[in-house]
């Protein structure tokens, strides 16, 4: 029988990290590190719903209570989080989580609350959002790695290192401020403002300078053209963002990032790297994860509407209505907008 639920503050709570780690779903998202991250940057209270016995996690389902005089009160399963599974007991059991968590809800008057990959199966519910997750298992062999690529992905890699393309791995913040640069300009190409400058400083002291990520940057006479941000905890590491010159593409420099990326986390006994999520409709990304060969899976999201007591499929959001606007917008005006709406968007 699992034991009794608690709510706890991984900010707060000494250990959290250590505790986390013996749960075996843990992943880099249910950490302090992020949690920090999220609570420093937009403001957000922590509400992790745990079940702790015999000091190990037996189960989690980690809220963020998001309050915003635009958007309403609600509870996500982690704010500008790909995937941040409820971590379950050995009979795959959370129905009980997700009661305290509707009854939390309830009385801190949340509009509803949102679950971030998982199942809920005890609900029989249905999912109102839907990607795929790519996930690689990591090798110390680096020969034996590159042969599980497909032929194109080791040809593109081989083709960035012949047009001269050199990688950096670092964690600093003049690296993370090089990738910001560039991350405004492909978020600004793909319509969608870019994250607060202030996300990216917290997320340097809470996770680059504590040990827990790494900047991947690629040059072409001196000039950064791509780069990527990844996160880890344990044996587990996550690509986060990836960002590139789009003046640049023909050289393949992303996949030469992504390449080094799994050198450094293979070298040093990480033994698998997430890749994230990928929209539906987005197949070039798709396509790009799985030249890897990584294990492709589905991540769903789910909401459960406080007022109907019942989870529903309509999911709210920016919208594919407002890409083309952003896209024409000058990108001191997105910086704006994304420092201004992030915090509401949750």
């Amino acid at each position: 029988m699992m034991t009794n639920c608690d709510i706890v503050n991984p900010v707060a709570y000494r250990g959290w990290d250590e505790l986390l780690l013996t749960h075996p779903g843990y992943s880099f998202f249910h950490s302090t590190s992020w949690a920090k991250v999220l609570c420093d940057t937009y403001r957000y209270v922590p509400r992790y719903f745990a079940a702790i016995g015999n000091h190990t996690l037996e189960a989690l389902m980690p809220f963020m209570e998001v309050d915003s005089m635009l958007t309403g009160k609600r509870g996500i399963s982690l704010p500008f989080t790909d995937l941040c599974v409820p971590l379950l007991t050995d009979d795959g059991r959370y129905g009980q989580l997700l009661d305290d968590a509707i009854c939390y809800g309830n009385r801190s008057g949340w509009q509803h609350l949102e679950i971030r990959g998982g199942e809920c199966a005890v609900r029989d519910a249905q999912a109102f959002s839907s990607f795929y997750g790519h996930r690689l298992d990591l090798v110390r062999h680096e020969e034996t790695m590159l042969s599980r690529f497909r032929n194109s992905t080791r040809r593109n890699i081989f083709k960035a290192i012949a047009d001269g393309v050199q990688v950096t791995v670092g964690a600093s913040l003049p690296e993370l401020r090089e990738f910001y640069r560039l991350n405004c300009l492909t978020r600004k190409r793909h319509g969608l403002p870019p994250q607060p400058y202030r996300f990216f400083r917290n997320l340097h002291e809470h996770v680059m300078a504590r040990g827990q990520g790494i900047v991947v940057l690629a040059r072409l006479h001196d000039r950064v053209i791509a780069g990527a941000v990844y996160l880890h905890l344990g044996e587990k590491a996550i690509f986060k963002y990836g960002a590139s010159d789009l003046k640049y593409q023909q050289t393949r420099a992303n996949n030469l990032v992504m390449w080094e990326a799994i050198r450094w986390y293979a070298s040093r006994g990480y033994t698998q790297l997430c890749m994230g999520r990928t929209e539906s409709g987005n197949d070039g990304l798709r396509q790009f994860k799985l030249g890897w060969r990584a294990q492709e899976y589905a991540i769903r999201y789910y909401r459960y509407d406080l007022a109907a007591g019942e989870f529903v499929n309509e999911g709210t959001g920016l919208g594919d209505r407002y890409t083309p606007l952003f896209s024409r917008l000058p990108l001191p005006f997105l910086k704006v907008i994304g420092t201004m709406a992030y915090r509401h968007i949750g």
